[in-house]
């Protein structure tokens, strides 16, 4: 591919990625606003639901974001009585998370919205369990290397 083919934006694999991010979250966002949550929220929560006790670092490992972006979030979630947040007894330094019961409750009042946001997308099961494993799969390959500059 000739060097101006490569800078057009049709050829970028990353702007259909973007795009596609961007919808998904402007999609979800009307199934959310009723449980009073944002989309970062609503991962959050349904990494609790999977655990119910985590450390912030588990969570930020699950969802790819750091404490700085957590932090709030967390505190948020906290005012609203979802979760707890204690200093961990054998490390000072970490913070651990626990699902209350208001939290395990509004997972019933969330169980329907992947297949609300699903139907939103018009894509067939079968392709979406492949787009599925090859996203998963750059997914882990970020952790491989940095990129060069």
């Amino acid at each position: 591919m000739e060097q101006n083919e490569k800078l057009r934006l049709e050829n970028q694999l990353c702007f259909p990625l973007y795009v596609c991010s961007k919808e998904i979250v402007r999609r979800y966002t009307p199934f959310l606003e009723p449980i009073g949550l944002t989309y970062t929220q609503y991962l959050a929560m349904l990494a609790l639901w999977e655990r119910e006790v985590m450390t912030v670092k588990e969570l930020g490992q699950m969802i790819y974001l750091d404490s700085g972006t957590l932090t709030p979030m967390l505190k948020k979630l906290e005012v609203k009585g979802y979760l707890k947040r204690m200093r961990s007894a054998s490390d000072e330094r970490s913070v651990v998370l626990t699902l209350t019961d208001e939290g395990r409750e509004l997972k019933k009042q969330a169980a329907d919205i992947p297949d609300k946001a699903s139907l939103c997308m018009k894509i067939d099961p079968q392709d979406e369990k492949i787009l599925h494993e090859i996203l998963n799969r750059i997914i882990s390959g970020f952790g491989e290397e940095e990129p060069q500059s």
